[in-house]
């Protein structure tokens, strides 16, 4: 169908304008000078154009495109969907004040040399003149807010205010002459945060809880089902998750074992991590040993030709206070339509400077030497930094694939890359046992999402659960059960990505090699897992 192009980037170039925070993301730097607009008459306009979206993809008949064209028609359609699922049923703008922080949009211009300083700086002047507006926005359109979401807000927020104070005046020391349009909106900028400050702050103060921050099965099943793009249904999910927790549970035991000599218990599970534990990192030294083993990992996958590598530039840093409170370590790589050579960011947040001495020691068992070599697989070798760029070589006729991306394809790319990586042998024993507790944690994720949202657990139990079944540490658990509430299916798509790219790992041609065939699952950007197995004819 000759329509099917020029429809489908019609609505590309309508999602990118609605939303500028999609647009940067994804590498396309028109709307750079602007935030989302998330007052009533902004959402009502975005909503709107997202259904006369669906509405013209629903006249599109699929089995008359090519099979590229109907994984695109696929991919755009569910993309639409979610998007006015979110904005109408979930509604957190209405109740997440992480929705309103515009933090991660002006780290966006200042990280990445993607155009001349500038450029950059006029677009920030843009977003920074925004705020004030934004702010004013949130602080009437927020209401009930849950605790964790105010508290978690309140460190982020800071953040935010310390980025503007320290990285602005940093990139105006390269054009000095654009100081008397950047430095009036940066004023404004700070001082609208300051009072939205004493705004979370007050409600913090005053013990409301604020709404209950679980989402309930129904809303939860449902938005479950747009962030998989997968036929399982959530009692599969928890049924499989079930029986994969036993059979890793066993594995572990074994390799414990192994490792320690003793029976294949429990208590020698217990007795090996914990030997494995007493290596760690500190404050001063967890970005050093990432970027040692980014060196490790590398060298791992080329000498045993796990999969093409790529000379992208990766950059391991310690994580922006204002990205933190949800995950200890994320990968932040350019959008595919980024047509810059800017690097990625492998971010890793050390123990918040505020901890007792105790929790920070328990931190750092989790996030022991053998830990943080199975994490840096995950995150960028030959995980989330190597799969996305290979996924921005990715082209086509359409743009839908650049915001298309799976979370559970992303992730479960990188789950699979952690056991892929350790069954050829990398870091021994002591990396295999860190692995398989990554697995254990993994397949407690969607567990204790499912039953924190549907099933009211308490956090006495997800913290029994995962101390206990997933031999993690208290910190670790805590930080977890903050997770859960912080997010919802998001803590699913690692399981469930998993089981799906392992999958399609498996089904590798005969003659094909791991690395030709990991190269080909590579090669279609980062579609749903259902997708690139039409796509690789699986």
């Amino acid at each position: 169908m000759a329509e099917f192009v020029p429809l489908t980037e019609r609505i590309v170039d309508a999602l990118l304008e609605s939303d500028p925070g999609i647009a940067t993301y994804a590498g396309d730097h028109r709307f750079d000078d602007r935030l989302p607009d998330l007052s009533g008459p902004g959402v009502a306009a975005r909503v709107a154009m997202l259904r006369d979206a669906g509405d013209a993809l629903s006249g599109v008949d699929p089995d008359g495109l090519g099979p590229e064209d109907q994984v695109g028609h696929a991919i755009l359609t569910a993309l639409v969907e979610r998007a006015a699922f979110e904005l109408t049923e979930v509604r957190e703008h209405e109740w997440n004040p992480l929705e309103h922080n515009p933090g991660p949009l002006l780290h966006a211009l200042l990280a990445r040399p993607f155009a001349p300083a500038a450029e950059r700086l006029t677009s920030l002047a843009g977003r920074l003149a925004a705020i004030p507006d934004a702010l004013a926005t949130a602080r009437a359109g927020l209401s009930d807010v849950p605790r964790v979401h105010a508290e978690t807000a309140a460190g982020q927020f800071a953040g935010t205010a310390a980025l503007i104070r320290d990285e602005v005046p940093a990139l105006l020391v390269q054009e000095p002459g654009l100081r008397g349009t950047v430095e009036p909106a940066a004023t404004a900028a700070l001082a609208a945060l300051g009072e939205f400050d004493t705004w979370l702050r007050a409600r913090l103060d005053s013990g409301e809880p604020g709404r209950d921050p679980r989402l309930g099965r129904r809303l939860w099943e449902a938005r479950l089902w747009h962030t998989l793009d997968t036929e399982l249904s959530a009692a599969e999910v928890l049924s499989r998750a079930r029986a994969n927790l036993d059979r890793v549970s066993e594995e572990l035991r074994v390799f414990a074992a192994r490792l320690t000599g003793g029976p294949a218990t429990d208590e020698t599970v217990r007795r090996a991590l914990d030997g494995v534990a007493e290596q760690h990192p500190g404050n001063t030294t967890i970005v050093g040993l990432a970027r040692r083993a980014m060196d490790e990992a590398a060298a791992f996958v080329r000498e045993h030709d796990v999969v093409s590598l790529l000379d992208d530039p990766c950059v391991i840093e310690e994580m922006p206070e204002f990205a933190r409170g949800v995950a200890v370590a994320y990968c932040d790589s350019p959008g595919p339509l980024e047509t810059a050579d800017v690097p990625t960011f492998y971010c890793i947040a050390p123990a918040p400077a505020d901890w007792p001495a105790e929790r920070v020691r328990s931190f750092y068992r989790e996030y022991n030497d053998q830990m943080i070599r199975n994490l840096t697989v995950h995150e960028a070798m030959p995980g989330h930094f190597l799969q996305l760029a290979h996924s921005r070589r990715f082209r086509a006729a359409t743009r839908v694939r650049a915001l298309g991306l799976s979370g559970p394809f992303v992730e479960g790319w990188a789950v699979y890359a952690e056991e892929a990586m350790t069954d050829l042998g990398f870091g021994g024993l002591p990396v295999k046992l860190q692995q398989l507790k990554m697995q254990l944690r993994m397949t407690l994720n969607a567990i204790v999402d499912q039953l924190t949202h549907c099933d009211d657990l308490s956090e006495a139990e997800a913290m029994q659960l995962m101390t206990g079944r997933g031999f993690q540490e208290e910190g670790e658990a805590a930080g977890k059960w903050r997770r859960a509430l912080l997010t919802s299916t998001q803590l699913s798509t690692y399981f469930v990505g998993y089981t799906e790219v392992a999958a399609i790992a498996a089904a590798r041609p005969f003659g094909a090699t791991p690395r030709a065939w990991h190269d080909a699952m590579l090669a279609h950007g980062s579609p749903p897992p259902r997708h690139l197995r039409t796509l690789l004819g699986v």
